[in-house]
């Protein structure tokens, strides 16, 4: 009988130690370690790899060069956030707080495209389960089997016997391997399962998406190594108490990071939101204070959003600050700001902010929309008709460019801004605005309320 070996890991980053320790020294992080029970049998690892595809090293000069084949998902907002189409053999992580839809989103990835041949493998429903979603998505692909199990050397075998263009894995938590006797979802079971699907994904030339969980903290469950592991991380993001969810590209080595893919929940799934500004924007029939729109841009995707802040006296004493959406930190320093630079007595306030559709936004060049629903929400004043706002606040009050500005202002133009106001540094680069709109160039933060009012 093989002797048992036990194990340290941490659970932020995998690292590896002898014994228990308080401080990982690999990323800093306290009391993160954990103990598993690691035991390798003779034998064992033939069992796994014995489907595996073989290789052999070559000189860099026979490597041919690089064709990323795509595959249309059927799903055009998927499309645009993996770059253009999922690409051939390679190994996707979608992570999502429970009840976000990650199941949803991915059996119709599976269903959405007849003639893609697909293997769903499932680690925690069973197949009627699955049956009921797919009748209530009203979806069908005769090509997509779907096959219930979580030991790694079944799911390796039943996909080199398949052959399919894509498998999906929901969830790598629920996958174990006997080469290791740890319980499902510790951290060394995530990490060989994963390594384990990429170098099949890699020999095979089959594209795998997995599932992952994230913790309390937002974070994907599991090693950071995970993340370092597969190709792409997708991560679906959302509020419970709104219908609209976003996907958003963390990584991606065929593409461009951060780029974002709207969706609406409904009864029949996810449907694709092709214009998120046009939701992210109210109607009102007559002006409001404390109601700004700024121009956002998340990877090379422009798009309009809505803030709303509302600014009255502190009862308490002490002021309370809150925002939804945005990073309450950043909040603060803009406040500050405006206490230093244009003399309003924010100590003697409560701020409340938040962002339309229950996105969340960390685009610094909405600081200028910000500061404009907070100075509307202070003189109870309500923006000038037609007004958009993109820039950059500084701490010294300077108003600075927002990346991608010529887009901002092309998406506010054809929205029907008649204004949108931005950093006076681009006064001299600016092309010629689009028909229509008016751009207002500020360079102080004192200069606002002249441009928005």
């Amino acid at each position: 009988m093989a002797k048992v070996k036990k194990a340290y890991f941490c659970r932020n980053c995998g690292h590896e130690a002898s014994k228990w320790l308080g401080r990982c020294p690999s990323c800093g992080e306290w009391n993160t370690f954990t103990e598993e029970v690691l035991q390798k049998e003779s034998g064992a690892a033939s069992v796994s790899l014995a489907k595996m595809p073989s290789v052999r090293p070559m000189p860099i000069r026979e490597i041919e060069e690089p064709h990323h084949r795509r595959i249309d998902l059927g799903n055009g907002e998927v499309n645009r956030v993996l770059g253009g189409g999922l690409v051939r053999g390679s190994l996707v992580l979608l992570g999502g707080e429970p009840g976000i839809g990650k199941s949803t989103l991915s059996l119709q990835i599976a269903l959405g495209t007849p003639g893609l041949k697909t293997l769903y493998v499932s680690g925690e429903e069973s197949p009627q389960q699955i049956k009921m979603r797919a009748q209530r998505l009203e979806a069908d692909n005769p090509d997509c089997l779907i096959y219930a199990d979580t030991l790694l050397e079944n799911i390796v075998a039943r996909i080199d016997e398949i052959r399919p263009d894509l498998v999906i894995v929901d969830s790598i938590q629920t996958i174990y391997t006997d080469l290791i006797d740890s319980s499902p979802g510790s951290v060394s079971q995530i990490r060989e399962c994963a390594a384990t699907l990429l170098k099949y994904a890699k020999g095979s030339g089959t594209s795998i998406f997995i599932i992952g969980h994230i913790t309390k903290d937002g974070m994907i469950a599991g090693p950071k190594i995970l993340e370092h592991i597969v190709d792409v991380v997708l991560q679906f993001e959302g509020d419970n108490n709104n219908i609209y969810r976003i996907l958003r590209g963390i990584k991606n080595r065929f593409g461009a990071t951060f780029e974002i893919g709207v969706f609406e929940m409904r009864t029949e799934g996810l449907v694709e939101v092709t214009n998120p500004s046009e939701i992210l924007l109210s109607h009102y029939d007559e002006p409001l204070s404390g109601i700004a729109v700024g121009a956002a841009v998340d990877g090379i995707r422009p798009y309009l959003i809505e803030t709303q802040a509302l600014v009255g006296n502190a009862a308490y004493g002490t002021p309370q600050r809150s925002a939804t959406g945005y990073d309450l930190r950043r909040l603060n320093m803009l406040l500050a700001v405006l206490e230093k630079r244009l003399g309003m007595k924010m100590y003697q306030k409560d701020v409340f902010l938040n962002f339309a559709g229950g996105f969340k936004v960390s685009d610094p060049g909405l600081d200028l929309s910000v500061v404009s629903a907070v100075i509307s929400s202070y003189f109870d004043r309500p923006l000038a008709d037609g007004v958009c706002c993109t820039a950059e606040i500084g701490l010294s009050g300077e108003v600075r460019p927002a990346s991608r500005s010529e887009q901002r202002i092309s998406e506010a133009a054809r929205l029907g801004f008649r204004r949108i106001v931005v950093s006076g540094y681009l006064r001299k680069s600016m092309p010629k605005p689009p028909k229509g709109i008016e751009v207002v160039y500020v360079n102080r933060i004192d200069e606002i309320p002249k441009a928005i009012f």
